[in-house]
């Protein structure tokens, strides 16, 4: 197999994180417009982020847009009825007006495609993938997924680890969010090579669950880590356990 082709098949295995559980939907999402911030795991802002959700032609509809100096585009699609299933997911960054690198999966075609630079050249590959529609979800996608499953994941155990209830001070206030843990499971000839970062991701806390906080890499697990939170300006702080103690 070409080199090119394999990593391919890592990047896909990489990419998005089976559920055990199918996402009954109990919170449906509607229209939304935010504005997260991008920072480093320091707290430092790194970027200014456009939030936008919409519902068209039943489908549930995500953008993110960071305003770097070259800009990125991270876009998905779901479809929310009778439970939540993520259609595609793609990640766009681009250099002084040229196409730096993408990532785009279809859980549909069960397909994932790819352009990213190697030895100086930008070069394409697609490779099929083994997903599980319904099950499948990556980016945005674990997060209306565990908004979806909050009840369910505290009290059972399952590939996304509940870590307990934490308190972080976030644009000038201390909220407290859920926080859950994201272990990849890769091939065990895979860790050989490569060191895989958890994600974190912190809905709020007491429900209705939203978004809150995310941590993890970029996008490859060779990627700087980073931290986007809800609310940007202020002091961005790690955080910090106030207790197991689950509110239903």
């Amino acid at each position: 197999m070409k080199a090119v082709a394999a990593l391919a098949v890592l990047i896909a295995a990489l990419f998005f994180i089976p559920l055990a559980l199918s996402v009954e939907l109990t919170e449906p999402a509607g229209a939304a417009h935010a504005y997260p911030a991008l920072l480093d795991l320091n707290g430092q802002k790194l970027a200014n982020g456009e939030f936008m959700q919409w519902v068209q032609n039943e489908r549930l509809h995500v953008t993110i847009r960071y305003q770097f100096s070259d800009g990125q585009l991270f876009k998905e699609a779901f479809k929310q009825k009778p439970e939540l299933i993520q259609e595609e997911w793609l990640w766009k960054e681009s250099k002084n007006g040229n196409l730096s690198r993408e990532f785009a999966v279809n859980f549909l075609s069960k397909t994932a495609t790819a352009q990213n630079y190697q030895d100086s050249e930008l070069k394409h590959w697609s490779e099929s993938i083994d997903v599980e529609t319904g099950r499948t979800f990556a980016g945005f996608g674990f997060t209306l997924s565990l908004q979806n499953l909050r009840k369910r994941l505290v009290a059972v155990t399952v590939e996304i680890l509940h870590g307990g209830l934490d308190q972080m001070r976030m644009g000038g206030r201390l909220l407290k969010g859920d926080r859950f843990v994201i272990h990849p499971e890769i091939p065990l000839i895979a860790k050989l090579f490569i060191h895989v970062p958890d994600t974190q991701i912190w809905p709020t806390n007491p429900p209705p669950a939203g978004f809150l906080r995310w941590e993890g890499p970029v996008v490859l697990p060779s990627d700087p880590l980073i931290r986007v939170d809800l609310l940007p300006g202020g002091q961005s702080g790690p955080a910090e356990p106030i207790g197991s103690r689950r509110t239903k």
